[in-house]
């Protein structure tokens, strides 16, 4: 307790520091205090009265903005207009040689995808809007003119999107840990509390032993997700030494690391994102056929094996699919060639790409299927018992996004208390986010 008080004191008494978290803390005081502004001409009683419960995908983007969703905040679609945005960039990159050149292009080429992925967002969030306004508020809530209200709306919904964006580059910058990574974990996090409360609540003193046993659980899930976040198979890499004028340079081996799971939480994002179309199609023909009623009331139960099955096969796909459009073994075995690097035993070039590639291909299988498990956990949760709303923090998008943010800010703060002098967070080893990059 007294190293913890320590370290406390450390980060501080360090005033660049000090002053970062005070302004994280300052704009994500701003972020959830605009969460509960209604949209204007919404009378949030009838809303609250009349509006359903975000379910689905619906349900996931409600908790990754803190309850904005259901509440019809200007900040309803928050900054996820804008990561779909740089996800459609990510894959433009890939699949588009223009994007390919600008990526190469340094600064200048950087920023000019930084426009347009802000000019796509706008584009992203008027379509977003439409559909929200159209979906979730119930017309009983509106106490304008329907048409006027709309128009104002979307105004203030994009509005409310470019300024969230906003706020996370200002974080990025002025602050402490990635701005929009923290945007989402201040949302889903702030539900934390509530939920935890509830359970204990409606668990009462006769289980109250029911209540430690879910905590231990919790406990037990939350570190090997930590060690799941971690987990990197390092490659070995030597530099061939260099002589400059009079000095040596080169000559010492590093590694590459490789994540175990380098597709992060966009795989359980995009299977998400798919799992709505099946009860959807079946619904059609629900009345019409035994099977489509089956199909529609299976894939409407997050809890049904079936589901499950389902969703962890397409979380399986999605991994290998993002993994293989974010990690390029060509473009490591190029950047090794050109910096005078090479993996001992294999040859520069293709037979290098190939060596990362089938390293790559073995690491990510088992990281797929942990990845798929920690998706489908909160299930089992809700079948042992576990509230609906708690059961979320069992697994699932919401514990690896609080685990990934949690991890990068203690490491940048490790970081400045290193470059001060002072002794790190751990009495022994380094705190890893996933920030690292390959030295390669």
């Amino acid at each position: 307790m007294k190293k913890f008080f320590t370290t406390i004191k450390n980060i501080f008494s360090i005033e660049d520091l000090r002053i970062r978290i005070l302004n994280t803390i300052g704009f994500l005081i701003v972020f959830r205090l605009g969460s509960f502004v209604v949209l204007p001409g919404i009378d949030p009683a009838i809303l609250e009265q009349v509006g359903g419960q975000a379910q689905g995908i619906f349900g996931l983007l409600n908790t990754f903005l803190g309850g904005a969703f259901s509440r019809a905040s200007i900040f309803a679609l928050g900054i996820m207009p804008y990561i779909s945005a740089s996800i459609v960039m990510q894959l433009m990159q890939v699949a588009v040689p223009y994007f390919q050149k600008m990526q190469k292009e340094g600064e200048s080429g950087r920023n000019r995808m930084n426009q347009i992925t802000r000019a796509l967002t706008i584009v992203i969030t008027l379509a977003q809007s439409i559909g929200y306004l159209a979906t979730t508020i119930p017309t009983e809530a509106i106490m304008i003119d329907p048409f006027l209200f709309r128009i104002s709306a979307m105004i203030v919904l994009v509005s409310g999107t470019m300024f969230v964006m906003w706020l996370g580059e200002k974080i990025t910058d002025k602050g402490i840990g990635n701005g929009i990574s923290m945007l989402i974990m201040i949302g889903i996090i702030s539900r934390l509390p509530t939920y935890l409360i509830g359970e204990a609540v409606s668990r009462g003193m006769s289980g109250a032993l029911v209540f430690v046993l879910e905590m231990v659980a919790l406990f037990f899930i939350v570190m090997a997700v930590v060690a799941f976040t971690q987990a990197t198979r390092r490659i070995p890499v030597q530099y061939a030494k260099q002589v400059i004028g009079n000095k040596v340079y080169g000559g010492q081996r590093q590694y590459i690391p490789l994540k175990v799971n380098s597709a992060g939480v966009m795989p359980i994002i995009f299977a998400q994102a798919l799992m709505f179309i099946p009860p959807l199609i079946a619904n059609i023909w629900a009345q019409d056929s035994d099977i489509a009623a089956y199909v529609g009331t299976a894939f409407s139960d997050p809890t049904s094996w079936q589901y499950n099955l389902l969703f962890g096969l397409l979380i399986l796909l999605f991994t290998f699919f993002y993994t293989a459009i974010t990690v390029n073994p060509n473009q490591i075995a190029e950047d090794l060639k050109r910096n005078g690097g090479f993996i001992p035993g294999i040859k520069p070039g293709k037979q290098t790409s190939e060596f990362i590639d089938n390293i790559l291909t073995r690491i990510t299988l088992p990281g797929s299927i942990f990845l798929a498990i920690v998706a489908v956990l909160p299930a089992f949760a809700r079948l042992a018992g576990v509230s609906v709303g708690f059961s979320q923090f069992y697994g699932g998008t919401s514990l690896l996004i609080m685990v990934g943010v949690i991890l990068d800010t203690l490491q940048q703060i490790e970081s400045y208390l290193l470059m001060r002098h002072y002794e790190g967070m751990m009495k022994s080893g380094r705190v890893k986010g996933r920030s690292q990059v390959a030295v390669a």
